[in-house]
């Protein structure tokens, strides 16, 4: 077991004064049988009450709008969790069997959502692709590893040449992105050859900096085995996830699982900051020795355009009642 502590803040700064700016925030912790959150606060600027709801995944989900005037929101997630190791799918069912299992999941919650194909131009050049990596004669965990390998092996880790938007063509022509663009890709994989799989949103806690996405909000992927269950698959890093990952949402894609989001009134520009700082500074294990490593990792975004998405979706209504 481990243990770690994450600070989470999230900093929008507007260049105008704002009001009436609602906001959803995904930032907590899915507990199960392998984390354990022993305390997690959220603190917000202008104390605005937060409604926290469970969704369609079954991710708690928290909403808040801060009405008054203000130029700045900060959002401060602080949590201490246990992590457990996770135990890993047996070959002790066929192959044969456990694929022959995925034609009664077809078109039945939930994994219905988590089957559904992406359809884009390159589609063609991807089932090439998949035709020279899927192996029946190996069972569907040995297969999800393999797709995880390739993704990890012909796709380069880039920061800058994406963004929350980019479409998975655009990824498969650059075959570069960051942790959601392997993510995306692996999910495309995994359901092209009938394997539910969903994107996951979290952290990544190592006990040192040997793995990418250390200290920042990262993403990865879940593969349902038949009779076992959701199992993690890091393509950025190009392991199965265990005791080092710590789950906030589940979903179809990052649409289902950003950790903030929202709109706000008013003609300003924002700026977003983001940063993330990990402690592990003690094992759940008495027997380890402390290792008291802190990784902190922080991005901000360019101004946002100046007409922001509360106004755009004010001209989508007027041009829809025209």
């Amino acid at each position: 077991m481990n243990s770690y502590t994450i600070k989470h803040t999230t900093r929008y700064s507007y260049s105008s004064t704002v009001i009436d700016c609602a906001n959803q925030i995904m930032l907590y912790p899915l507990v199960d049988a392998h984390l354990e959150v022993r305390k997690h606060e959220v603190k917000i600027s202008h104390s605005p009450l937060v409604e926290v709801f469970v969704d369609y995944f079954g991710n708690e989900v928290g909403v808040f709008s801060v009405i008054k005037p203000h130029k700045e929101l900060l959002i401060e997630s602080v949590t201490d969790v246990i992590t457990k190791k996770v135990t890993m799918p047996t070959d002790d069912i066929p192959a044969a069997e456990q694929w022959e299992h995925f034609s009664s999941l077809k078109g039945t919650f939930p994994y219905l959502d988590f089957l559904t194909r992406e359809v884009f131009p390159s589609l063609d050049e991807v089932k090439i692709v998949l035709d020279t990596l899927l192996n029946y004669s190996e069972t569907p965990f040995a297969n999800a590893k393999t797709f995880t390998d390739y993704v990890y092996n012909n796709f380069s880790y880039q920061q800058g040449i994406t963004t929350t938007d980019t479409e998975v063509e655009e990824i498969w022509q650059l075959k570069a992105g960051v942790c959601q663009d392997f993510a995306h890709i692996l999910l495309v994989l995994l359901r092209m050859a009938d394997i539910p799989g969903r994107y996951v949103s979290g952290y990544i806690c190592p006990k040192d900096k040997e793995m990418r996405g250390t200290g920042a909000t990262h993403a990865w992927v879940e593969a349902y085995i038949p009779w076992f269950g959701w199992i993690g698959l890091d393509p950025t890093n190009n392991c199965v996830v265990n005791d080092q990952h710590v789950r906030l949402a589940v979903g179809r894609r990052f649409a289902d699982c950003t950790p903030v989001k929202g709109t706000f009134k008013g003609s300003a520009t924002d700026t977003l900051e983001v940063s993330v700082e990990i402690e592990n500074g003690h094992s759940a294990k008495k027997t380890e020795a402390s290792t008291g490593a802190t990784f902190k990792h922080s991005q901000k975004s360019k101004p946002a355009a100046k007409i922001n998405s509360y106004r755009h979706y004010l001209e989508v209504q007027q041009q829809q009642q025209q």
